[in-house]
C-alpha cells in the first residue's frame, strides 16, 4: 500500500511539443522516417487503410500517403506485413506499485516511497514495451509519480507519457484511507493527507495537488474491493464534497476520475460532473442515461476484476481481510456492466487498474472487453481515440495523423480478427523513437 503523501519524502527517482512545418513529402532530412504500413488502423476512421506510408519528422507524424513511398534520405521502417496502430493508452493504471502475493498488511507498514520509486522504473519500461505509449495514473504517492513523469519527459528513463493524479481523495474510513483495518495506535504523518471530510478540505487538496504538478484528480465516492472493511455498494462521499472537487478541478483545467461501484455513488458522481467513472460495477439503465446525458466515460477495468477474482478463489490469504468476499461478489457484475453500458451507447475508455496484474500485461484487457460484447474495433477505439479524448489530449495522442506525436505500434496479425494480437506487440515507437522492433527491445540512448 503506497503512502499517499502530498509532502512526503522525495523519492530518489532519476526522475514541448515541437511545432511542425513539413513543406513537401518529396524530400527528407536526416531525422525523417517513413513507415511502410501493410494495414493501418489510424484512430480516425474505423475502416483500416491498406498499404500506406507514414512520414515522420522528429517526434511528429507529418503526412500519410497511399502506397509505399520513400522520400530521398528518409530511414525506412518496413512494417509492410504488419498491422499498424496508434500507441495504446491505459486510462486507469497504478504505475508505481505491483502486487507481490505477500502479506499486504506487512507490506503496508514496511515499504516506503523509495521502494516504489525504484520499482517504477521497471514498470514503466514493461508498459512501454507492451505498446502503451500513454497512461493515466490514478493513484500514487505524488512525490514518486510526479518525479517519474518528469524523468520520462526529460528522456532520463523510458516509459509512457504519464498523466497523473497523485493520491485519490476520499473520506476518512473510505477506500483511500491507508489506516483502514490497522491498529488505531499506528500512525504515519502523511496517511491522512488525502482524506477530505468537507467541501473546504476538498477544495484545498485539489489546489495543493495542482500546485504540486498533478494533471487530474481521482476521488473515491464509494467503497472498494481491496480496501479493508468499507462497502463497495455505499456512497461514502457526500454530494457537496464531490461537487467541491469537481468545481475546483474544472476551474483549474483538470478532469476528475471517480472510483465508484455502487449505483448511488455512480449516479450522483455523474450528475455532479465527474469526467469518468472507474469500474462502475452496479450501474443500471437509469445510470447509462445519465452517462449519455453528461458525456461521462466508463472505464471498466476488467483485468483487475478477473485477477482479483482468481486470487480470491485460489489464494484469499494474499488479499486484505474482507477483500476476497468482496471480489467474489463484485467481479461478475463488472463484466456484465460493460456489456450493458456498451449496448446502451455509453462512451468507453480503456483501463486495466494495473498493477494487481503484472505491468506489461495491459493488453489482456482487450480480450475481456470483446468477451463482454464489444467489437474488436471498438475495444481498440477505447484505447486510442476515446482514451485520448477522455485524457483531454486528442490533439497529440490517440491517432496516427498529421500533427500528432509519432506514437505508433504494430502487431504481426490482424487484431480485428483476433484481438489477442494486441498482447503481442512487435513494434513500438514513441515520439519518433523506436523502443521495440522485430518483437525485441531496442537499446535507446537516454
Amino acid at each position: 500500500m503506497p503512502t499517499m503523501s502530498r509532502f512526503g519524502r522525495r523519492a530518489a527517482v532519476a526522475a514541448s511539443s515541437v511545432a511542425l512545418a513539413f513543406a513537401a513529402a518529396g524530400s527528407a532530412s536526416a531525422k525523417d522516417v517513413v513507415i511502410h504500413a501493410g494495414r493501418l488502423i489510424d484512430g480516425v476512421s474505423k475502416t483500416p487503410r491498406e498499404k500506406v506510408s507514414i512520414l515522420v519528422r522528429d517526434d511528429r507524424v507529418v503526412e500519410i500517403q497511399p502506397g509505399f513511398t520513400t522520400p530521398a534520405g528518409a530511414e525506412v521502417v518496413d512494417l509492410s506485413q504488419a498491422t499498424v496502430l496508434p500507441g495504446l493508452i491505459d486510462c486507469h493504471d497504478h504505475i508505481t506499485g505491483q502486487f507481490t502475493g505477500k502479506n499486504p498488511i506487512a507490506e503496508a507498514v514496511t515499504t516506503t516511497p523509495f521502494d516504489s520509486a525504484f520499482g517504477s522504473v521497471n514498470y514503466t519500461r514493461r508498459t512501454l514495451q507492451a505498446g502503451f505509449t500513454s497512461i493515466r495514473d490514478v493513484g500514487a504517492n505524488p512525490d514518486v509519480v510526479i518525479a517519474l513523469k518528469k524523468a520520462i519527459n526529460a528522456g532520463e528513463i523510458p516509459g509512457p507519457r504519464l498523466f497523473v493524479a497523485g493520491p485519490p481523495l476520499g473520506p476518512t474510513g473510505g477506500h483511500g484511507d491507508a489506516a483502514n483495518g490497522l491498529d488505531p495506535e499506528l500512525s504515519h504523518p502523511h496517511w491522512g493527507d488525502n482524506l477530505i471530510d468537507s467541501p473546504e478540505a476538498a477544495r484545498r487538496e485539489v489546489r495543493a495537488l495542482r500546485r504540486q504538478g498533478a494533471d487530474l484528480i481521482k476521488i473515491m465516492p464509494s467503497g472498494g474491493v481491496l480496501s479493508i472493511g468499507d462497502d463497495p455498494n455505499l456512497q461514502l462521499m457526500t454530494d457537496d464534497e464531490i461537487k467541491a472537487v469537481v468545481d475546483t478541478a474544472h476551474s483549474l483545467g483538470m478532469k476528475v476520475a471517480a472510483h465508484a461501484h455502487g449505483k448511488q455513488a455512480i449516479d450522483r458522481a455523474v450528475s455532479l460532473g465527474v469526467d469518468s467513472i472507474e469500474h462502475g460495477s452496479f450501474a443500471d439503465a437509469e445510470s447509462y442515461k445519465l452517462f449519455k446525458q453528461h458525456g461521462t466515460y466508463l472505464v471498466p477495468t476488467l483485468l483487475v476484476a478477473k485477477t482479483v477474482y482468481d486470487i480470491a478463489k485460489t489464494h484469499p490469504e494474499q488479499l486484505n481481510p474482507s477483500s476476497a468476499a468482496k471480489a467474489i461478489a463484485v467481479t461478475p457484475r463488472i463484466q456484465k456492466n460493460l456489456g450493458e453500458a456498451y449496448k446502451a451507447g455509453v462512451k468507453i475508455a480503456f483501463g486495466t487498474d494495473q498493477g494487481l496484474a503484472p505491468h506489461g500485461t495491459n493488453g489482456k484487457e482487450f480480450a475481456l472487453m470483446v468477451q463482454a460484447g464489444m467489437t474488436p474495433i471498438d475495444a481498440i477505439w477505447a484505447a486510442t481515440a476515446n482514451a485520448a479524448d477522455l485524457i483531454g489530449d486528442a490533439q497529440d495522442i490517440g491517432s496516427v495523423q498529421a500533427g500528432r506525436y509519432a506514437d505508433i505500434i504494430a502487431v504481426t496479425g490482424d487484431p480485428l480478427k483476433d484481438v489477442t494480437e494486441l498482447e503481442r506487440v512487435s513494434f513500438v515507437m514513441k515520439g519518433g523513437v523506436v523502443y521495440k522492433a522485430g518483437g525485441k527491445p531496442v537499446a535507446v540512448q537516454q
